[in-house]
């Protein structure tokens, strides 16, 4: 067998995870038919098809199955013992990989890079924007440093940092701001639009309206806040959105804001990274950096709101 290399093993997960060359060349930066070569050229050094190849689709191996776990695991090790020598530096340096989810990205983003690349100016901030569940996955495959997250996430593989409880508001048509304002049981009876099924948000929502996702409503699914909040503007029903959003979402839409009285929904914002990870006393600096960026972005929506 000839010697493997990293830069094939690089591919073969790449090809593992998206099941498909284009996309998977793509992620790697290279042409599709150089994957397509160093793929082949790893089967034949190991002897053995690593995956299965039809005209609509590709698949693993059972073999290749149990290679491209292994392969992983491996990479993740490399990638550690790069993380190793940057964190016996006094400052963090090089590339961080930092996945947020999307109720938090669009607001909290634009000012946490500006604030990190002030600090921190050596840093190469790579953006991972998807709901928990996967940057769950890709923290645990090493493919983030860490996650911008509402918590919990109850991983016990990873380390969670709380970094500031946000409150959600609620977001009706303008012609309704004079009227009071619902509590759980009145919004119930409502059109209430929320994210659609994968969003931890929507189901924070549906817990402070103490409904399940059995229950029958009457509601419209959006795929962003800012679909919500003009499908308001339209008179279409109402929504929740965090404090944090507010700014933003509302200053195009004909939407008026308002906050609960007593008991108000919230989440907790916080970060959280591998338990493992050579890194984690420079993530915990980090964390600080999104606690600030993210209470001054509170204290304009309250301003706003």
């Amino acid at each position: 067998m000839n010697a493997l290399t990293l830069k094939q093993l690089r591919y073969l997960d790449a090809l593992a995870r998206h099941r498909h060359f284009g996309r998977a060349a793509e992620a790697c930066a290279i042409s599709q038919p150089a994957l397509s070569m160093q793929i082949k050229e790893l089967e034949a050094g190991l002897g053995i098809a690593l995956f299965e190849r039809s005209a609509r689709q590709i698949r693993l191996t059972r073999f290749g199955e149990d290679f491209a776990r292994r392969a992983r695991d491996i990479l993740q090790q490399v990638d550690e013992l790069g993380d190793l020598a940057r964190a016996a530096r006094d400052r963090l340096t090089g590339r961080l990989r930092i996945g947020v989810i999307p109720t938090i990205a669009p607001y909290l983003l634009p000012r946490l890079i500006a604030d990190l690349g002030r600090l921190n100016p050596a840093l190469d901030i790579h953006v991972r924007e998807t709901v928990t569940s996967r940057l769950i996955d890709e923290l645990a495959d090493g493919r983030l440093d860490t996650a911008i997250v509402a918590l919990p996430v109850s991983e016990p593989s990873l380390t969670e940092v709380a970094l500031l409880t946000e409150a959600f508001v609620l977001v009706r048509p303008a012609a309704d701001a004079h009227r009071p304002v619902p509590d759980s049981e009145g919004l119930r009876a409502m059109r209430l639009l929320l994210l659609e099924e994968g969003h931890c948000f929507r189901d924070q929502a549906l817990s402070f309206c103490r409904l399940d996702h059995a229950t029958p409503r009457e509601l419209l699914d959006g795929s962003s806040l800012s679909t919500l909040v003009q499908m308001v503007g339209a008179g279409i029903g109402v929504t929740l959105i965090p404090e944090m959003a507010v700014p933003v979402e509302t200053r195009s839409a004909a939407v008026s804001v308002a906050r609960f009285a007593g008991a108000q929904p919230s989440r907790t914002v916080g970060m959280v990274w591998r338990a493992t990870s050579p890194l984690a006393h420079q993530l915990t600096g980090i964390a600080e950096v999104v606690r600030q960026s993210a209470l001054d972005l509170r204290a304009q929506a309250g301003a706003v709101a």
